[in-house]
């Protein structure tokens, strides 16, 4: 699941971090874990936003 993805992301990008690692990695890291919150976000504006077909109102 994406929140799980998200997890390990952060702890790795947080380890990265506590171990000072090269910025380029840390970046990397942070860049892949900005793409994940973003893909959660999207996911969620579509399901709270968007309903079935069964479900929509016709209006003619």
């Amino acid at each position: 699941m994406l929140n799980d993805e998200i997890c390990k992301k952060r702890d790795e990008l947080n380890k990265s971090i506590e171990n000072g690692e090269e910025y380029s990695k840390i970046y990397k890291l942070s860049v892949e874990l900005d793409d994940l919150i973003a893909k959660y976000y999207i996911n969620e504006f579509k399901n709270k936003f968007t309903t079935p077909e069964k479900d929509k109102i016709e209006t003619k």
